[in-house]
């Protein structure tokens, strides 16, 4: 059955039009797109702007569990993403599997209220406790595929290759017994997220290859060859950087570029420090800088080097990794302002063609989200999932505010959500800016959040 939209106004991949008529078929992919359209007879209208689902390209579903329980000085002091890291370790120990989808479906909803309508899940919580493999492999796996069907987001599954603790071949730490698998642990993993997956149009299945921490180059060849997203974490901390320039004599992005074949399909998860030959070296390969602001700034990582990059011709994308942000506006916001504090200067994602930042943060979010999550989305046009968010034009942040301006206003003005519908696959799963299971879902994260605390 073919569902239709009427929106207002709507961004188009050849800019803003008005009366836009979309057209979709009972699979959830658009068909048509009208512009200054009359509306059919069960058309739906959307009074407000439209612009397509925002991609989210990096998540660690279980550790919005912890999003603002792990601020607490600790008794050394110096505290730093590596302090951080040793009590995400020790919470970690606590999920069960049902405390995993509760607490990736109550995520799910959140993204989903404020205008993301995908997510890439880099799934590192493979066994039990003890690291025992449960008996079905992707148990945890299928936990965060449930939850993704339950709220209507769409999901690219990562399962995430994790060896070891330190560059090429270092002991694991304890608390990271719950990830790690050889490579036939992991391909069977893959292989049983495959079978979950199915041929569900709104998932899509990559791999995650954890970091030159984690994975030695064996393991890299040994999946390089993979059709679909791969993406790997590359040069968060400084401390990282050291010790890959100890191990290798290369920075970790340096060394992918050498010794990876980095393309379309690589993602670059932070990238934060690099030198010029490594910005333009990425930028030229086509792989995306998958850029987590919020938990870039939360983690004190440091910022990424945007107008470089831009310069360069790099695509990103936005993601929000461990959800101490849950919103595309406040990641496009951060990644802006963090460069504005380093420059002291104002507008920095702009160019004379587009002198709106909002608009030059939202296309690049969208383009490069979507290319890191291997889904035809990102963009209101035919052949594309019918991911639409219509955004209240009388909301007191985007009053009066038409175009390139209201998305300015979205992005940097004010704190409430003037995200009214979303619409994913074709499905409306948010309403009047609240998701249609939110009170359902509410009550089930905080029954685990109270087992996962108690």
């Amino acid at each position: 059955m073919t569902k239709t939209f009427l929106a207002s106004a709507a961004l188009l991949p050849q800019g803003w039009a008005r009366d836009v008529l979309i057209e979709a078929d009972a699979a959830g992919f658009i068909t048509a797109v009208t512009a200054d359209a009359a509306p059919l007879g069960t058309t739906r209208r959307l009074t407000g702007a439209v612009v397509p689902g925002v991609p989210n390209l990096h998540s660690h579903a279980f550790q919005r569990a912890m999003a603002g329980g792990a601020e607490r000085r600790s008794p050394m002091g110096q505290d730093s993403f590596w302090t951080w890291r040793e009590t995400m370790y020790r919470f970690v120990g606590r999920f069960a599997p049902e405390d995993a989808e509760a607490v990736a479906a109550q995520l799910h909803v959140e993204l989903l209220e404020h205008g993301f309508s995908s997510l890439c899940e880099f799934h590192y919580l493979h066994h039990q406790p003890d690291g025992t493999p449960y008996a079905d492999r992707a148990e945890m796996a299928r936990r965060n595929i449930a939850a993704a069907r339950r709220t209507g987001l769409g999901l690219t599954m990562l399962p995430s290759l994790y060896r070891h603790g330190g560059i090429f071949g270092v002991a694991p730490h304890e608390g990271q017994r719950r990830f790690l698998n050889d490579l036939d642990g992991f391909f069977a993993i893959v292989e049983a997220t495959r079978a979950a997956i199915g041929d569900d149009p709104q998932m899509a299945l990559g791999l995650a290859p954890h970091s030159l921490r984690a994975v030695t180059p064996e393991m890299l060849r040994a999946i390089q060859d993979f059709a679909g997203p791969i993406h790997i974490h590359a040069a968060e901390q400084p401390k990282e950087v050291a010790e890959c320039l100890a191990a290798t004599g290369a920075r970790p992005v340096q060394w992918l570029l050498d010794h990876a074949p980095l393309d379309a399909r690589w993602v670059l998860i932070h990238a934060t420090h690099m030198e010029a030959a490594e910005i333009t070296g990425l930028a030229r390969s086509g792989a995306v800088a998958g850029l987590c602001p919020t938990t870039e700034a939360s983690l004190g990582d440091g910022i990424f080097a945007l107008p470089d990059f831009l310069a360069a011709g790099g695509r990103f994308g936005v993601g929000t990794d461990s959800h101490v942000g849950t919103a595309p506006r406040e990641e496009l916001r951060q990644l802006e302002t963090s460069q504005r504090l380093r420059d002291n200067a104002r507008s920095i994602a702009t160019a004379d063609q587009n002198p709106h930042p909002g608009r030059t943060l939202l296309d690049a979010a969208l383009a490069g989200g979507a290319q890191a999550s291997g889904r035809r989305i990102g963009a209101l046009a035919p052949g594309m999932r019918a991911d639409l968010v219509e955004l209240d034009s009388q909301h007191p942040t985007l009053l009066g505010r038409e175009g390139d301006a209201l998305l300015d206003a979205w992005v940097f003005s004010g704190q409430s959500n003037p995200v009214r519908t979303v619409i994913v696959g074709g499905r409306a799963v948010v309403e009047a800016g609240r998701h249609i299971d939110a009170m359902a879902i509410r009550d089930q994260f905080g029954a685990a959040m109270r087992r996962l605390l108690a």
